[in-house]
């Protein structure tokens, strides 16, 4: 059995990692979508569908579990998102979400969907990773020892800190 598990991913942290961990005994295959994979370089998306790509690849790459990482672009129309999703990704058999749109959305297409219990959910967050990142506060520890390298191999503290700067403060 094939699960398929969207998000973000910006960045793919802890809290990603032990949901892909409690998914794992129960699919063969996991796919991971990238969503919002159109958007990089900005406060909410600062990393390119291809960087997160390396995280996830590098993060779960311990696990007894295959898996595919797939970048899905925003469509902005609800109706369809479904079926977009299913035109950009390996066929699966469950999806697993805590999102009540995307659940609803699954459940009127058809689609199986699971939840899994949230994380340590007002710390291990996109948003909180990405405010320590430019605040320079310990970030690190919310994120796969794999997901640090990379972010540190693009530079990604950095780009986020000037991406969020204001040119109002520039002459």
């Amino acid at each position: 059995m094939r699960g398929f598990l969207i998000g973000r991913f910006q960045p793919f942290h802890e809290g990603h990692q032990t949901m892909v961990e409690r998914i794992a005994p129960e699919v063969d295959e996991l796919v991971l979508g990238i969503g919002s994979a159109d958007q990089s370089h900005t406060m909410r998306n600062p990393f390119t569908p291809g960087e997160r790509i390396m995280m996830i690849t590098k993060a779960v790459s311990k696990l007894d579990l295959t898996t595919y990482a797939v970048p899905i672009e925003d469509l902005n129309r609800n109706a369809v998102w479904v079926s977009h999703v299913q035109s950009m990704s390996p066929h699966f058999d469950v999806a697993y979400s805590n999102n009540p749109l995307v659940v609803r959305l699954f459940e009127e297409a058809g689609v199986e969907v699971r939840s899994t219990p949230m994380i340590r959910r007002e710390e291990l967050e996109g948003s909180e990773v990405r405010d320590r990142m430019c605040r320079d506060e310990n970030w690190e520890s919310l994120v796969p020892d794999a997901v640090v390298e990379v972010i540190d191999e693009i530079d990604g503290a950095n780009r986020l800190r000037q991406v969020s700067d204001s040119d109002a403060n520039g002459a």
